[in-house]
């Protein structure tokens, strides 16, 4: 069905309400007063009601034209964000980016910057992927994600410094080796030990760190981790960002001899180098801005 009204009569009607009056919206439109009334006098044709009275000297929307105001507004708005958005694209602004974060990363040194970027980016959707161990390397090589936050740069990738995480190893104050005042390799090797999956691909896993126990239980990430920790199932090695943010008196820290703790450096990548798009490069500039910031470079 073929509609009757145009859009640009509809932002015509929409001037004219913003403005007071269709004397005022012609001003603002650098539009003769007869070139406006001429075409809200069609639209009325076109839909067989009334939109405008005369208040005093002035012609004004009456109630008709309010109510179908709250109809129209929206589309004129949507008509208009059509535009830009097309705008956008033929510049080369991606609609979406793919942000891939290793699983040690805070998510905090993400969504704080990425705040700023959204209020200045209408048009572009981002998609958070948390990848860990070979899925974090894999998102670079093979440049499935725009930016990356991985624990080691790549190889023929520039990495820039981000952050540094700290592991504290940790169990449930029920557990055996809660009651200790040192723990050794020895100790851990006949207890259940709490790790996180690789994400990667099957063929591909990697193994990082001290993997001796003689049981394991695996995990998606360090919440369901942090749940296997305070229930006593074994120990395990946390980030300290994620520590702050749970209730520590439920854990202990392990005073494990060579090992209470030790740090992972953190860095930002933009995989497809030269190709990184528009919006890509203003969230990595963003996100490396704020890692300068909390680094005090």
């Amino acid at each position: 069905m073929r509609t009757k009204s145009t859009l640009e009569q509809w932002n015509t009607l929409a001037e004219v309400e913003r403005c007071g009056s269709i004397q005022a919206a012609a001003q603002s439109m650098n539009k003769s007063h007869t070139t406006l009334l001429y075409s809200i006098k069609k639209l009325e044709t076109q839909l067989g009601v009334s939109l405008v009275e005369l208040k005093g000297r002035r012609t004004v929307l009456n109630e008709n034209a309010k109510v179908l105001l709250r109809r129209a507004i929206p589309m004129v708005e949507q008509a208009r964000d059509l535009e830009l958005l097309s705008k956008h694209l033929s510049e080369g602004v991606e609609p979406e980016i793919i942000v891939a974060i290793d699983h040690l990363c805070n998510r905090d040194w993400i969504f704080h910057p990425m705040r700023q970027f959204l209020e200045k980016n209408n048009f572009t959707s981002v998609q958070i992927k948390e990848t860990s161990l070979s899925s974090t390397t894999e998102a670079v090589v093979q440049q499935w994600s725009d930016i990356s936050i991985v624990p080691l740069p790549v190889e023929n990738h520039l990495a820039e410094a981000f952050a540094t995480v700290t592991m504290i190893p940790v169990v449930g104050k029920s557990h055996p080796l809660a009651q200790k005042t040192s723990v050794c390799n020895e100790d851990l090797q006949s207890v259940t030990q709490i790790v996180t999956r690789d994400l990667g691909r099957n063929d591909k896993r990697l193994n990082v760190g001290w993997l001796k126990a003689q049981r394991r239980i695996t995990v998606d990430n360090f919440d369901h981790a942090w749940q296997a920790v305070v229930c006593g199932l074994g120990f395990c090695r946390i980030p300290d960002h994620r520590l702050a943010q749970y209730d520590t008196s439920q854990i202990v820290r392990l005073p494990l001899v060579g090992g209470e703790r030790y740090q992972v450096p953190l860095h930002l990548v933009a995989p497809k180098g030269t190709r990184t798009g528009i919006a890509a490069k203003q969230l990595y500039e963003l996100l490396l801005l704020n890692a300068k910031q909390r680094l005090g470079c």
